[in-house]
């Protein structure tokens, strides 16, 4: 399967995150990355929290490496990763920044799987997952799948995305670029490399109400505003 690469520029892309996940030291306070393996080595041996708060840093090329204001929010789905944490374009073997086009596109993939994982540990209904919004810029040349790869974005099988992302980034991709499957007409992009997208800036905080079945509502925190999601 060979896809094109097309040059995204947003001068917006979008993210939403748990609010839970605060901003790694390490990655905000030492702009120069250089500096970072020696700093995390000397750290890791008298405080072994702080070097799990960083995450694995050999998962990042040293090249690839950012670092400065709002780096933390890049680096951090890099340094952290699992197979117990899988997505559409990673299997939990190497890191991936998704982000959107718009903040509609990125509530509603977000609600997807906050969803399903409500769902499955039965939460009782509540204001269950509070949210924090990304912003920031994108400039970078991508695998472009928005036409022809109907396989890459069947709803809950993620096998032949995962297959083909791994190609991609073997291949030297920076990242792909799709169409939302949980937002119609939205888009989205999957990053390879913390060095794709421009460090974001916060937004706003927000709270999701899980009703049992599904999100039904989410909340602004900085006004109480509440806004009802369609099903």
């Amino acid at each position: 399967m060979t896809s094109p690469k097309s040059r995204v520029t947003w001068e917006r892309y979008y993210r939403l995150i748990n609010s839970a996940y605060p901003p790694i030291d390490l990655f905000e306070d030492i702009a120069d990355p250089a500096d970072w393996l020696l700093l995390a080595a000397a750290e890791g041996k008298t405080n072994p929290r702080i070097a799990a708060t960083i995450g694995s840093l050999d998962l990042v090329p040293a090249g690839r490496r950012v670092g400065g204001p709002g780096a933390s929010y890049l680096m951090a789905p890099f340094t952290h990763v699992s197979p117990d944490h899988q997505g559409r374009f990673h299997d939990g073997t190497f890191g991936v920044f998704y982000g959107a086009d718009g903040f509609e596109t990125a509530l509603f993939e977000t609600i997807h799987h906050t969803q399903k994982f409500c769902a499955a540990t039965r939460e009782a209904p509540g204001w269950i997952a509070d949210k924090r919004e990304l912003v920031g810029q994108i400039d970078a040349m991508l695998t472009d799948i928005r036409s022809d790869h109907a396989t890459l974005l069947e709803p809950d099988n993620y096998v032949v995305p995962q297959a083909f992302a791994v190609a991609e980034k073997a291949a030297g991709s920076d990242g792909i670029v799709y169409p939302s499957v949980r937002n119609a007409g939205g888009t989205c992009f999957a990053a390879f490399y913390p060095d794709v997208m421009s460090a974001p800036i916060q937004g706003r905080h927000l709270s999701y109400h899980w009703d049992g079945t599904g999100i039904d509502m989410i909340k602004d925190l900085a006004d109480s505003a509440v806004y009802a999601i369609a099903p």
